[in-house]
């Protein structure tokens, strides 16, 4: 079995996580299908994809909270074998705040008044890292039930990197927050709501009426949750330190996307969580860089005129001129591909340091769209290396 497939069949729950635009939703797809090609089990990809990109891969109309399996059918229409069961969900986050405070509130007269609140959709929409606390939440849920063998997070994507792992705190920190008790304040203190009083009335002129009462309202009845999404996001955080749960870090070799690679890497070694593996997208071949390529590209510039006539006998109505030019800028132009391909070498080597398991992906030709082009991925993520 190749890496990939000895870490997919080792865990319980692998996290995808990376900077945006790395193609992290494409590469948990298709660990999940080569988790399917190799195991029996039941396996669940969970994205967060707001483009609905993967869904339309699969060929699903529409993914919500729930998971829904693949029929085995489109995988035998794509050519792809698989010996178990892919499942498919996408984080709904309207849906999955109401889910957390049915399942937080303490009873039924604090859950209704939260959902009916007038401020409750604005501001959980806007709740700032929703999308991370909610995936964890999920995460959580799904590896309690039992139902799947394997659950493949397809990460929000987030400017910082780490937003996924420090979710479950700032929801603690939150609750202890200077805050919420001074949005709070009113409803324990007599002397402050009489000496607040001419202020929330100037802030009712301004902003409209009731607006402050409207948030503290829901505060005071957010508050009264406190217990219950501590305790969970406690579990969550226990959950992503266990030894069932891996990490895998997605990026490309571009400055920027490598930089943060490299950062989200330490942070998972200095909290003791496990570093999977890493894979690298769109990578050129290291032999670019080398001398034997160099010296390659310097003997087409030099053999250009002859193998011009040459090609131009190959290709109807070529121009042996226009095929010379073509060829000149082709090896002139490889100096600018050799310098890429020997900066991706050096950061590869980099990243190196901090996974056991490097993947390597190439640079494809076109988008991935369907379950085939998921399936040629996921052979790609079985190859040692494209370094070769």
């Amino acid at each position: 079995m190749s890496e990939v497939d000895n870490l997919l069949a080792s865990r319980e729950m692998v996290l995808v996580a990376g900077s945006g635009g790395v193609g992290k939703t494409t590469i948990a797809a298709a660990m999940g299908i080569a988790a399917a090609q190799r195991q029996k089990g039941k396996i669940l990809v969970l994205t967060v994809d707001p483009a609905k990109r993967l869904a339309t891969a699969l060929g699903l109309d529409e993914v919500g909270n729930t998971p829904v399996r693949i029929e085995p059918a489109m995988f035998t229409e794509a050519g792809v074998a698989v010996r178990g069961e892919l499942w498919v969900a996408m984080l709904d986050t309207k849906a999955g705040w109401d889910e957390l405070i049915r399942r937080h509130a303490p009873d039924a007269q604090v859950r209704d008044a939260v959902l009916a609140n007038p401020l409750y959709q604005n501001i959980t929409s806007r709740f700032v890292h929703s999308h991370d606390y909610l995936a964890m939440e999920q995460l959580h849920d799904l590896h309690a039930t039992g139902d799947f063998d394997l659950v493949i997070v397809d990460t929000p994507p987030s400017r910082n990197a780490l937003s996924i792992l420090d979710a479950p705190s700032r929801m603690i920190e939150f609750f202890g927050s200077r805050l919420l008790r001074w949005l709070t304040v009113p409803y324990r203190s007599r002397l402050f709501t009489v000496a607040s009083k001419p202020f929330y009335q100037v802030a009712d002129r301004v902003l409209g009426s009731r607006f402050l009462q409207d948030i503290a309202d829901f505060f005071v009845l957010f508050q009264a949750m406190e217990k219950g999404f501590v305790k969970r996001a406690r579990a969550v955080e226990a959950l992503l330190a266990d030894a069932r749960t891996a990490f895998v870090v997605v990026t490309t070799l571009e400055t920027a996307p490598s930089h943060e690679a490299k950062f989200l890497a330490q942070a998972l070694l200095n909290r003791g969580m496990t570093l999977g593996a890493m894979v690298v997208n769109r990578v050129l071949p290291a032999r670019l860089a080398g001398n034997d390529a160099i010296a390659s590209a310097n003997a087409l510039l030099e053999a250009r005129p002859e193998l011009a006539d040459a090609v131009a006998e190959q290709l109807d109505d070529a121009s042996p001129v226009t095929v010379a030019a073509v060829l000149a800028q082709l090896a002139e132009r490889f100096d600018d591909v050799a310098l890429v391909a020997s900066r991706e070498t050096e950061r590869r080597a980099e990243l190196a340091t901090f996974a056991t398991t490097m993947l390597d992906v190439p640079w494809l030709t076109g988008d991935i769209h369907d379950i085939a082009g998921l399936g040629k991925l996921a052979e790609y993520l079985r190859v040692d290396s494209v370094n070769g």
